[in-house]
């Protein structure tokens, strides 16, 4: 899986003033949860746009202060105003001790109703999942070749090896819609149909 490194420098000042003198130089406010300790540290914000403006899930490699730290993204606070990054919670990951993350979904196949003329619609692009950080991926696949015109994949439908899915079991995920085209076509054929 791929990982992102990050040199960060450990906070000792807390506070709105401390805070604001941090952002004005360009960096951004971190803690990092789960561990043995909870670990507050600052990076410049450049050092973290490969991993926030991404689709992709991956692993942050954080070192502060001669300790390394194996993380996931926990939580992202942007300024309302400018949209700017203010703020960012990492979660450590301990080999014993489950996590939740969102996942992407990565649809393999060419659905049997595209083939016949339907339209594919992706409903979720990613799935929420708790489970070990051994088992955590970059996708998980999830195989749409037998999907039939006006048929849904679910939430319930997805490989879910080693991990516990935590959104609604019958949530569509995928779906195979008629084109407008398609519906056209099956009308004309029915209203033949009636004239014989």
């Amino acid at each position: 899986m791929k990982s992102i490194k990050i040199e960060g420098q450990s906070r000792t000042d807390f506070g709105k003033k401390a805070t604001r003198t941090l952002r004005a130089e360009g960096n951004i406010p971190c803690v990092i949860y789960g561990g043995t300790e909870t670990v507050s540290f600052s990076a410049p914000a450049p050092a973290f746009r490969h991993l926030v403006y991404t689709p992709d899930f991956q692993l942050a490699e954080i070192s502060v202060g001669g300790k390394n730290y194996r993380c996931i993204l926990k939580e992202l606070q942007f300024d309302v105003v400018t949209d700017t990054l203010t703020h960012i919670d990492f979660l450590e990951l301990v080999e014993d001790k489950k996590v939740v993350a969102n996942l992407p979904l990565k649809f393999v196949g060419q659905p049997e109703g595209v083939k016949a003329g339907g339209r594919l619609e992706i409903k979720m692009k990613t799935v929420r999942v708790r489970t070990l950080p051994k088992y955590l991926k970059e996708a998980i696949e999830v195989n749409i070749a037998d999907l039939k015109l006006n048929e849904n994949m679910r939430v319930q439908d997805i490989p879910s090896d080693n991990m516990e899915l935590m959104n609604s079991p019958r949530i569509p995920i995928a779906s195979i819609v008629m084109t407008r085209a398609l519906k056209q076509a099956e009308n004309a054929e029915a209203k033949e149909a009636k004239k014989k």
